[in-house]
């Protein structure tokens, strides 16, 4: 047994502070702790939601298709703004596998169809509601339908870039890839390559 199974949260206030393309929160709570000390709390949570990242791997060349785009958080702390990442974006009012087939058409131009899940996870729990739900699906130049590239009307400025897995793992090492979804994609198809490879491999004999 746990000693939070004897804790106890008791939201006394939810306050709206801005709310826009997100939602900043203020939330007023009582926190009884497991020897029965209670304190009142004040916590700011910024209201992300759902989300959705993919790997998209080519299994004839081992590559994983990135793109690249500007980041106004990263600019502000001084970083290159330009991140290379994964194909992302918010969930909606999709189902997230539905919403992951629509950001890899939207971004990268390649058409998708049913994307393997892999796992769930928040991204920030001490600030963001946001919880990614990671995909990973294999391509190959015939799946490439449209130019990709983002909205224009989202004001997305996106660059492709193909990259051979060895050569992305190496660039975590290096900081060329600091996008922390990206990273834990790649760390998972590193993980798991054979297993990837052996999946590609059964799919082709039996199509």
């Amino acid at each position: 047994m746990s000693k939070f199974d004897r804790t106890g949260i008791t939201v006394r206030k939810d306050e709206t502070l801005w709310k826009g393309w997100s939602h900043l929160r203020r939330v007023t709570f009582d926190y009884r702790r497991d020897d029965g000390r209670e304190t009142e709390l004040v916590w700011e949570v910024f209201d992300r939601g759902r989300a959705v990242a993919i790997l998209l791997f080519d299994p004839t060349r081992e590559t994983v298709v990135l793109v690249r785009q500007f980041r106004i958080p990263v600019h502000l702390m001084g970083d290159p703004a330009f991140l290379l990442e994964v194909p992302a974006g918010g969930v909606e009012e999709d189902a997230p596998e539905s919403a992951v087939c629509r950001e890899v058409l939207e971004e990268t131009g390649y058409r998708i169809d049913k994307p393997r899940f892999l796992f769930a996870a928040y991204t920030s729990p001490g600030s963001l509601t946001e919880k990614v739900y990671f995909y990973v699906a294999t391509v190959t130049s015939v799946d490439k339908v449209a130019d990709g590239g983002g909205l224009d009307h989202e004001h997305e400025d996106l660059e492709l870039s193909e990259i051979p897995l060895d050569e992305a793992l190496e660039m975590i090492g290096t900081g060329a890839i600091c996008d922390a979804k990206t990273i834990m994609l790649l760390q998972w198809a590193a993980l798991n390559r054979e297993s990837l490879l052996r999946a590609v491999a059964l799919q082709a004999e039996q199509g």
